[in-house]
């Protein structure tokens, strides 16, 4: 090496010159070793850097490749929150590789984030001034003059806080007349409970809109060095469902008065005592019509089973369209007894007969379901175009477009079926739809009926998910209490207004509310301004 050769030309001895001949040798040597380790680390963060990103890739392309109906409803949300998740842990994993791959002299830009939504106005902003360290000119010296700010928002959280109102009631008495005089005890959902409405309020909404066990809420609490036992909070679980539960009988006569309603059921373990097992109850949903004017209502009926039975006990002598689904259970509320009783009018659901066919193309590509697919697409299309207009504009509209397009759809479905064999899969898929035209037909002829029951589907949908977490309802009261429960929140939610804010408003006055003014209590009664600015108020 030139190194070792220009050795000769200093005046050195023999043993000095191979004293450090042997030195700079080994330093070379050394370094040598030092840059082929290098090289196997920097070819080893190379391929985890091209690993992670085709894995990234991967979760990517299956997270936005899913279809909307390849998954059942509970297993794509589940699914997508767990895809998030990870992808989000591989994008943060890339660029920790990328940061160790790079010089520690360089400095890497910042990675370009996409724009995000603003943060909600209403919430309350505490706001952190960070100042140089001088107000000099760090080159010239001379004071600095502001020319503007740069504002950055984060989004903060201040988990559940627990602290004690304390109420103190002097006693004044007086001695000719020997009395003692105080103010009276302010009245509450329980008397004598050491529960203030917000503590109530937090424990009915984690139970029952969060959906988390009361042992979870124990734990919770626990944490805070705060013993509320689970005896403690069922009891004022149960006593508040007592005294909440005018407010949503009401929302059922309201409910009732309406002239269409959605109607679906989901299924609910339910304690069996002595047999150390479940059994199956079901949570029926009975839910206004959102093109018809008024509140939006959601009604929540809790049964031992899924008998027809049930949903004729619930509606009573009520008259107008229902929209269901295939299930027989419906069937004998559209008997001819029932008609010459009180009539109910079927109307039958498309997003179910799209599914018919949805799944028959999926399984086989089927050239006949990707036809019936696109054909009710053409409807659910007209249906977007009238979702802004009223109801005189909209049965103009389904007449002039919809009929149509059904007509057409009839023709097609009739003439196809009679060439297809029975039992198969594109014979069941057609004889869905065909069997029950006349209810799928029925909305097009006016401007104010659904096409599909989706409305009361994605309503029951929370609380589908939420059972994994309570696994069971302990007793048919539990659900009933339950179901109440449900109703006004689940009305709450669907009219706008913060379910937890309604819920302290009403708990506040429910003790000395007359029932002649119970309407002026449900959750949609007030607007939600009214209702969140209380709130604010006695916070």
């Amino acid at each position: 090496m030139k190194a070792l050769s220009q050795l000769d030309e200093l005046n050195l001895d023999a043993a000095a010159k191979t004293q450090v001949a042997a030195l700079v040798q080994a330093l070379l040597e050394q370094a040598n070793k030092e840059a082929e380790k290098y090289q196997v680390d920097l070819q080893a963060k190379d391929l985890k850097i091209q690993a992670l990103i085709l894995e990234l890739a991967h979760l990517r392309r299956i997270r936005y490749g899913v279809r909307n109906e390849a998954l059942s409803s509970i297993q794509r949300d589940l699914f997508q929150e767990a895809c998030n998740e990870d992808i989000a842990a591989l994008e943060a994993e890339v660029e920790q590789a990328e940061d160790e791959h790079s010089s520690s002299t360089v400095t890497k830009p910042k990675r370009p984030r996409a724009g995000r939504q603003p943060l909600p106005p209403h919430l309350p902003r505490i706001e952190h001034r960070h100042e140089p360290e001088s107000c000099q000119c760090g080159r010239c010296g001379k004071d600095l003059v502001k020319i503007g700010e740069d504002i950055t928002e984060q989004l903060d959280v201040e988990p559940a806080k627990f602290f004690v109102h304390r109420h103190i009631r002097p006693q004044y008495a007086c001695r000719p007349c020997e009395t003692i005089t105080a103010a009276p005890i302010p009245p509450a959902i329980i008397d004598g409970g050491m529960a203030a409405v917000g503590l109530l309020t937090w424990v009915m909404v984690s139970k029952y809109l969060d959906h988390l066990p009361l042992y979870r809420l124990e734990q919770i609490a626990a944490r805070d060095h705060v013993i509320l036992a689970r005896s403690t909070l069922a009891e004022w679980v149960g006593r508040t469902g007592v005294a909440l539960q005018p407010v949503a009988d009401r929302l059922i006569e309201m409910l009732l008065e309406r002239g269409t309603l959605h109607a679906d059921e989901t299924p609910v373990p339910q304690l069996d005592p002595g047999s150390g097992k479940t059994k199956r109850a079901y949570l029926w949903a009975y839910r206004s019509n959102d093109l018809e004017e008024g509140p939006r209502i959601i009604v929540f009926d809790y049964r031992g089973g899924r008998s027809g039975e049930h949903a004729r006990q619930f509606l009573g002598t009520w008259q107008g369209h229902l929209l269901v689904d295939d299930y027989g259970g419906y069937k004998v509320l559209f008997s001819a007894a029932r008609q010459e009783a009180s009539p109910c009018i079927e109307l039958g659901c498309w997003a179910h007969a799209r599914r018919k066919f949805f799944d028959l193309h999926k399984a086989n590509a089927s050239s006949m379901a990707l036809e019936a697919l696109t054909r009710i697409g053409k409807l659910y299309a007209i249906e977007q175009q009238g979702k802004a207009l009223g109801i005189e504009a909209r049965q103009q509209l389904r007449a002039e477009q919809s009929q149509p397009v059904l007509d057409a759809l009839h023709q097609w479905l009739t003439q196809t079926r009679a060439s297809t064999a029975n039992g198969g899969g594109s014979a069941k898929a057609m004889d869905y739809t065909l069997k029950r035209w006349p209810a799928m037909i029925r909305y097009a002829e006016t401007g104010h009926l659904p096409i599909d029951n989706n409305p009361v589907e994605n309503t029951i949908r929370p609380i589908a998910l939420g059972k994994k977490n309570w696994l069971f309802a302990g007793s048919e009261r539990a659900g009933q209490r339950a179901a109440a429960i449900q109703t006004l929140l689940g009305t709450a939610k669907l009219n706008g207004i913060d379910p937890a804010a309604w819920l302290r408003d009403t708990l506040e006055k429910l003790p000395t509310w007359p029932n002649s003014r119970i309407d002026e209590l449900l959750p949609f009664a007030r607007p939600v301004e009214d209702v969140k600015t209380q709130h604010d108020n006695d916070g």
